[in-house]
């Protein structure tokens, strides 16, 4: 019985071949999906555990629409630098989508670690049918050592081939004999876009053989469309039975713990029987992603590890014959077994420590992505940074942090608080001043003083200061106890009471029987003020009183401080002139009755200016003082009757007085 193993678009899946009937019968999984020949046996086996590679061809990867020529002799074809090659040419590109329509939109077959497509080998086959798509030589192989011979393939066709890809994988001697050989019959098209196929066989290595050449053969003519297709990924390496690996008393492959929580690791592994007769082992660790290398003494098919810092560890079980065991190249590999060990979080934690009761606490911590903190007084918080406002004696001591990874290890953190009391303390009441007076500021229930501000203070480290401010001033006193740790602070405030300042305002004038208002003005806090004497005045205890004098008066302005910080006084002269009474009618014929302008007062206006005008606006008649009332000439000729203009100014600051005038004869 043999068995056959085919991947399709990355997923094996093995076929039991037996013979019955002069038939091969192939089940795949739980059905009989073909009946062949007996003449087309696969002399192939199920692929089980296989070593690391020993030569592997993906055709790199750049920048570069081409890649450029194979190294001569790995190839019959000629190589092309376009889109799509002619028949019997190849090119090595990262995509087929600029192909045209005949061909499906391939990239290669499995990228590369940057996430970028990688190139691959594309083929238009020649005519001919003698040609090769690959070859190259493998050497330094052990004697009676099995290996895996395979590679990726697709069918680039979209709807019509008339010779599928048909290929012919050999093992040949350095002089060209076939030591073995695996044809993959033809590849059909594939609908709904390209599929990538692997193909291989498995076969074992002579006992005087180790160098070989690998060659995939073309067993397919071209044409148009015919036998187009694409490689990548064409690899050799060791294989053997399934190694069955597994960690402590379960077969997972995966294990994660905290570092916190280290603890021994049992590897295991079971190794099928067949493939050896005398097997050796070697468990390996690739730590970190640092590489694989042996570890010391681990030779059977268990050992206990003990990885003990954070990172992550992979182990596997490298199995071979133990006759060629030393050479790499004929081990096979169990599947790798993970351990990762995530690192507990580094707590950093802090306070705003010692603190003052009635201050506001703050914690901080750092290390993960989420916290939880418990303290005194039953504090609990799940913030990464909380506060505890208006804290007490109760809150002081030891808060701790519990902080969680990404990863979910654990580690806590503690800082302790401390918190200082107060003293007891008091101090004397607000008090007003005099400006230019002192107080005596009081405290009491400490042992040292400070007082702030400074200015105005006899001495602002004692208890009991003299202050003289030259304004209102607030002073805050701190007041300590032996600790000097935590003061108490008080506050006094020494209002500062300006003296009274009084103004009457300048002196006027006015007319017997008019009033007029004194401009009196005071400052100064808490005042009162009144006016003196209080003869002809609306009222003497307001600032502007109105006066109405019927003679020249003085008045006085006394303003009071009501704090007993003084008496400011000013004084005020009212000048009362006489009423002129101007009459707008007289008669100058010579009878003795009104035959002269009489203006009753104006005497008492020695300055006073007195002019007269025509009705054409002419000058008639003027004088100052007015000592001699005028007769109705001008220039010793008596004027026509009629009406006439007065303009008279008393020179007293008041304003002209106007008005006309009639002369009868």
């Amino acid at each position: 019985m043999v068995y056959l193993y085919i991947e399709n678009a990355g997923e094996p899946f093995g076929m039991q071949l037996y013979l019955s009937g002069g038939m091969i019968h192939i089940t795949a999984l739980r059905r009989i999906i073909l009946l062949i020949p007996c003449s087309l046996l696969y002399r192939q086996t199920m692929a089980q555990s296989l070593g690391d590679p020993i030569f592997t061809e993906d055709f790199g990867n750049g920048t570069a629409t081409y890649a450029g020529a194979l190294p001569a002799g790995t190839t019959s074809y000629s190589y092309v630098a376009q889109a799509f090659p002619n028949d019997g040419s190849y090119t090595v590109m990262k995509s087929t989508a600029s192909s045209g329509s005949v061909w499906w939109s391939a990239q290669d077959h499995t990228g590369d670690v940057s996430g970028t497509h990688g190139y691959m080998m594309v083929v238009n086959a020649s005519i001919s049918v003698t040609d090769y798509f690959y070859k190259t030589t493998v050497s330094n192989l052990c004697p009676n050592t099995s290996y895996e011979f395979s590679a990726w393939v697709v069918n680039l066709l979209r709807s019509s081939d008339t010779s599928p890809p048909n290929i012919t994988f050999t093992i040949e001697t350095t002089g060209g004999t076939i030591l073995n050989s695996y044809t993959t019959g033809s590849i059909p098209l594939t609908s709904g876009g390209p599929v990538w196929k692997k193909f291989g066989f498995n076969f074992s290595t002579p006992a005087n053989v180790t160098d070989v050449v690998i060659r995939m053969r073309n067993n397919s003519a071209g044409g148009a469309p015919a036998n187009d297709l694409a490689l990548d990924d064409i690899t050799f390496r060791p294989y053997g039975p399934v190694i069955d690996a597994g960690m402590n008393t379960s077969n997972s492959s995966t294990l994660t713990i905290c570092a916190d929580a280290i603890q021994p690791v049992n590897l295991h592994a079971s190794v099928n029987s067949g493939g050896y007769t005398t097997p050796a082992y070697q468990w390996q660790v690739n730590a970190n992603n640092s590489g694989w290398t042996d570890i010391a003494g681990a030779t059977s098919t268990s050992v206990t590890v003990n990885p003990n810092t954070a990172g992550t560890y992979q182990y596997r079980l490298a199995v071979g014959e133990a006759a060629n065991f030393s050479n790499t190249q004929c081990r096979i590999v169990s599947s790798a077994l993970t351990v990762t060990i995530n690192a507990v979080p580094q707590v950093t934690t802090a306070s705003n420590s010692p603190l003052c009761v009635g201050e506001t606490l703050n914690l901080t911590s750092q290390g993960g992505v989420s916290y939880q903190w418990s303290g005194p007084n039953g504090f609990a918080s799940a913030l990464q940074n909380p506060t505890i406002a208006n804290i007490t004696d109760d809150n002081a001591g030891t808060y701790t942090v519990m902080v969680t990874s990404a990863a979910g290890c654990k580690a806590t953190g503690q800082t302790t608080v401390a918190i200082g009391s107060r003293p007891s303390a008091s101090v004397s009441n607000n008090v007003s001043i005099c400006s230019g007076s002192s107080t005596v500021l009081s405290a009491s229930g400490g042992v040292t003083y400070q007082w702030s501000p400074a200015t105005g203070l006899s001495d602002a480290s004692s208890p009991n200061p003299v202050a003289s401010p030259a304004a209102t001033t607030t002073y805050t006193v701190s007041i300590y106890d032996a600790s000097s740790a935590c003061p108490a602070t008080k506050n006094v405030t020494v209002t500062v009471l300006k003296p009274p300042v009084a103004n009457a305002g300048p002196d006027k004038s006015t007319v017997q029987g008019n009033g007029i208002m004194l401009a009196g003005s005071a400052s100064g806090d808490n005042i009162t003020y009144q006016w003196s004497p209080a003869d002809y005045l609306d009222n003497p205890a307001k600032l502007n009183p109105v006066a109405t004098p019927a003679h020249d008066m003085t008045y006085t302005l006394t303003v009071t401080s009501n704090d007993g910080c003084g008496i400011s006084t000013d004084q005020v002269t009212v000048k009362v002139y006489d009423k002129v009474i101007i009459p707008n009618t007289f008669s100058p014929n010579g009878d003795g009755i009104n035959d002269v302008w009489n203006i009753t007062a104006l005497e008492s206006y020695p300055q006073a200016s007195v002019r007269v005008f025509n009705r054409y606006g002419n000058d008639v008649f003027h004088c100052t003082g007015y000592p001699t009332p005028w007769n109705g000439q001008s220039h010793n000729q008596n004027l026509p009757a009629g009406i006439y203009y007065y303009l008279i100014d008393l020179k007293n600051n008041t304003p002209p007085l106007r008005g006309w005038l009639l002369i009868t004869r």
